[in-house]
């Protein structure tokens, strides 16, 4: 007897399954976001791409060939950064952002870097080849030997990627892509992880190294089931900072590099530029100095990145004091407040204290402990940070100062952009002095203000 297609219910949002309809998703919370769809019960043989039908080996683990993985660069110095050092042969890498990012265009022109060297193939189920070649007219690319393709359906693109056998392909999107062997419409969580499987069976198979394009929701996360972040080999994301003008490309997931990885662009008229020394589009700062105001140096990825951290400490108008903290962890900023008035014995529990980083970039390491709480004491007594003086450490409970990876590099770092003074943990301490930089070296938080006291005073 014929199997019967299995009816499902899964969330679009999250991808959780259900036996039956509900208003709700219990998982992610979303309202109306559980959708009925049939499921196919063809066998995996038919619906499948490469399959064989033999069994497979067993091997032990000291007999696995290692082989060294063949990457592609882009181009792009910034978006290899943040690849891990290129395209890998047979990857399948999915970047999202929101609308008007500039996912396409960095796409295209990375693509038109490649095509000097390789065969290249970009598939487009959104626009049109004229709207796609207007963009590259205008990025200058025009004549870039890039071949083009309108197509939707997965099996149709992978028949065409068997013929023109290109080294990199490009999906744009996922997301309208479709399988004929699945029933739901284009979009829905069945067709985003079936079509995003078909793809990449076939470039895990051919060796063709894939990126697909993803759209995002209105928190900003990726559009689509979590499947699709287990399935691809890199995920990144492209953001905007406060600034319309720059780009921040953000490794989430990397099989093949560092997760955390960042990269920087600028967005012009001839479409993205990289940005070669970041921390000093994050260092603009007004000509004047003013309380609150404080430098810190973080960690992100595989390099240092300074960026200034700016607190305000006013007099609550109303019973309850406000917390706000935009691009920081607003529970650790309280946590902060209470070891601050702890062990430093500055009480700011009638006032409302504000933290911002400046230009839009989210801080996530603990080593910018020590910069907030210094940027909210200078605030809260008035007193102006000599510009020249960075500070980074990580703040524990009982007011000890603890060290923070990658010191001696962030030192240097600080020093290349002309900073005279550095009050960091007494375990970040380097051996040797760094050259124009004056170390004061913290054990706890009464060290540090008083090493600020002396500072403020000058």
């Amino acid at each position: 007897m014929a199997k019967k297609d299995k009816t499902q219910f899964v969330c679009q949002e999250c991808g959780a399954d259900y036996p039956s309809w509900s208003g709700q998703c219990k998982h992610c919370g979303a309202w109306n976001s559980i959708k009925e769809f049939r499921e196919s019960a063809s066998p995996p043989a038919a619906r499948g791409v490469g399959y064989s039908g033999a069994r497979s080996e067993v091997h032990l683990l000291s007999e696995v060939n290692l082989t060294h993985t063949e990457r592609i660069s882009t181009g792009l110095h910034e978006f290899d950064r943040v690849l891990g050092g290129g395209v890998v042969v047979g990857s399948v890498a999915l970047i999202g952002g929101a609308p008007g990012a500039g996912k396409s265009t960095l796409l295209l022109q990375a693509l038109a870097h490649i095509a000097a060297r390789f065969p290249v193939l970009y598939i487009s189920g959104e626009e049109s080849l004229q709207q796609v070649a207007e963009r590259a007219q205008r990025l200058g690319l025009g004549q870039a030997p890039i071949k083009m393709l309108t197509e939707t359906s997965v099996r149709e693109i992978c028949e065409v990627l068997a013929v023109e056998q290109p080294r990199v392909a490009v999906i744009d999107s996922i997301q309208v892509m479709f399988d004929p062997g699945c029933e739901s419409a284009p979009g829905s969580v069945s067709q985003v992880r079936e079509c995003a499987s078909y793809l990449t069976q076939y470039a895990k198979r051919s060796g063709t190294a894939m990126v697909m394009v993803g759209h995002v929701t209105k928190d900003q996360s990726l559009a689509g089931p979590m499947t699709l972040s287990h399935i691809v080999d890199a995920q990144v994301v492209l953001s905007s900072t406060d600034d319309a003008r720059f780009r921040v490309l953000r490794a989430d997931k990397n099989r093949f590099g560092s997760v955390g990885e960042l990269g920087f662009f600028s967005m012009e008229s001839n479409g993205l530029r990289e940005v070669k020394n970041p921390s000093a589009m994050f260092l603009s700062r007004a000509e004047k100095p003013s309380p609150g105001s404080v430098v810190t140096v973080l960690w992100e990825g595989t390099r240092p990145l300074l960026v200034e951290i700016q607190a305000l400490v006013t007099e609550s108008q109303y019973g309850n004091p406000r917390r706000l903290a935009v691009g920081l962890d607003q529970n650790r900023l309280a946590m902060l407040l209470a070891v601050l008035s702890r062990h430093g014995g500055i009480f700011t529990g009638n006032d409302e204290i504000y933290a911002n980083v400046v230009g839009g970039i989210k801080v996530s390491e603990t080593s910018s402990d020590l910069a907030i709480m210094v940027s909210v004491t200078s605030s809260l007594r008035d007193r102006i940070i000599p510009y020249d003086t960075v500070f980074f450490g990580e703040v524990g409970l009982n007011g000890e100062i603890r060290p923070v990876a990658n010191g001696h590099a962030r030192l240097n770092e600080a020093a290349k952009h002309g900073f005279k003074r550095a009050v960091i943990p007494k375990s970040n301490k380097p051996k040797e002095p760094v050259k124009n930089l004056q170390v004061f070296a913290v054990g706890n938080i009464q060290e540090a203000l008083g090493v600020l006291g002396e500072l403020s005073e000058r």
